[in-house]
């Protein structure tokens, strides 16, 4: 059976369903991926604590970053300060709901939630959605200290109800809505939670409301007393599922990017099987899952921080031989996979797509360019990855936006000119991006993890035939 057999591209699939339920939150996605990498003996670091000796090579390593970023890597058996690093970045969070600090609310016999928009959603798609929380607690230890504790509601406690058309007959024609009055939550009726303790007075300074609160507790197992404060994300309780009469499209939330996440990381973990061609490899495999682009990156924890120069500088400093520029030879030596979804070709609006450039689904990944450098692809850059999927048998595309369309960008640019680091843009096809349902096909999830492991196992060997400085 061939590393691309039919068998490996369902596993890979399933798995990724599988992730996405798993992580209804950035928070969620750091977790589950820690238990991951713990399984194939990462050791996890702390940015607090010193990493002098800790590093050698053939070791496999890890560490997060306010619990919603992760940095895992892996030193090759060969590795000398100023080698470079072969990377994977991608993001953990996608459009959502965020609960405000003060998000109790009651209008017309009902109570709501007060939330505030995360990203660039196609937020009526959030409307008559059964709808639930999770994300980051506060927990009062007993003994003067807090901890971080997860909380995911399973249950659809929360609902956007749209407006009947009879009672606003423009939405057949444009269907329009504030953001701020139309996309609140309802939670409950005034007065069935009167029947409970929501007239209480428990709630953190009143902020919330009681009900909501004494649920999260109860997930907890804590007292509502014992909750400080927290980071909630609305998410769609409907389970991420494989669809389509032939069982090739996987249809969920938070595709962006958790497709990418997923496949980074089992790339990784995949390319380390071979414990024998690890101990030959000359550079480091990184992965870096950023939290925050898709709010510009610009946060302790996103990709246009500090956080990926801080983990090589000490990588290099940890394995340093004493070299004084041993962090910018291995920038030069370095080459980074900026991995973020594609826009697929849709049958139903095919015109928004350059004529020559429509990645569709079950096709492959994409490579993504664009000469104003929303991209960072670069012909070098292109050249290599193209390389490494020709050898391996993957497909690839290539996607670049009408000259009259608008063009997103990713975390691609930002560490390229950060740091100077070679890299090229590209994702795997993606429908209904920013929807809180979106369309990914099957074959490409395995097509992009068999991507990922070959780069990494190949990268530095393709590296040393390359003549461009």
């Amino acid at each position: 059976m061939n590393s691309l057999s039919k068998a490996h591209l369902q596993r890979q699939a399933e798995q990724l369903v599988d992730f996405v339920n798993k992580a209804p939150s950035p928070f969620h996605v750091v977790d589950v991926c820690r238990t991951w990498l713990k399984g194939a003996q990462f050791v996890e670091l702390k940015e607090k604590q010193s990493w002098a000796g800790a590093i050698k090579p053939n070791g496999r390593y890890f560490f997060t970053r306010n619990g919603s970023s992760i940095v895992a890597f892996a030193v090759g058996g060969k590795f000398r300060p100023g080698n470079g690093i072969s990377i994977v970045g991608a993001h953990t969070d996608s459009p959502c709901f965020k609960l405000k600090p003060v998000s109790k609310k009651t209008s017309s016999g009902f109570l709501q939630v007060g939330v505030q928009v995360y990203g660039g959603g196609l937020w009526h798609t959030w409307f008559d959605r059964d709808l639930s929380i999770a994300g980051r607690v506060m927990v009062r230890d007993g003994a003067g200290g807090y901890d971080s504790r997860l909380v995911s509601i399973q249950d659809p406690i929360m609902r956007i109800p749209s407006l009947a058309i009879h009672l606003d007959r423009s939405v057949r024609e444009a269907f329009t809505y504030n953001k701020e009055t139309h996309l609140t939550p309802i939670l409950a009726t005034v007065a069935k939670a009167l029947n409970g303790d929501n007239a209480s007075d428990k709630n953190i300074k009143c902020a919330h409301h009681p009900i909501l609160l004494d649920r999260i507790a109860k997930e907890l197992s804590v007292e509502v007393a014992d909750i400080a404060d927290f980071e909630l994300c609305l998410y769609d309780t409907q389970k991420a599922t494989i669809g389509g009469i032939c069982n090739e499209f996987i249809y969920a939330s938070r595709l962006d990017n958790l497709n990418s996440s997923y496949c980074a990381v089992e790339g990784l973990i995949n390319s380390l099987s071979d414990e024998s061609a690890a101990a030959e490899d000359s550079h480091v495999r990184m992965v870096a899952l950023f939290d925050n682009e898709e709010v510009g990156s610009t946060s302790a924890y996103g990709a246009n921080s500090a956080l990926i120069e801080s983990a090589i500088r000490r990588i290099q400093a940890s394995c340093s031989n004493g070299s004084a520029t041993a962090f910018e030879e291995s920038i030069a030596n370095s080459f980074m996979i900026s991995s973020d979804v594609t826009h697929a070709v849709h049958p139903n609006y095919s015109e928004k797509h350059e004529e020559n450039h429509r990645p569709e689904l079950q096709k492959g990944p994409s490579i993504k360019v664009n000469a104003n450098q929303s991209y960072a692809t670069t012909s070098v850059t292109s050249t290599i990855l193209k390389d490494i999927a020709k050898r391996n048998g993957i497909p690839i595309q290539e996607f670049v936006v009408r000259n009259d369309s608008p063009c997103g960008s990713t975390i691609g640019p930002m560490l390229s000119a950060q740091l100077g680091l070679r890299t090229v843009d590209m994702g795997n096809p993606l429908l209904s991006m920013h929807s809180i349902r979106e369309v990914c096909g099957t074959d490409d999830v395995g097509l992009c993890v068999k991507l990922f492991e070959h780069f990494f196992e190949e990268f530095a060997s393709l590296d040393a035939k390359i003549t461009v400085d």
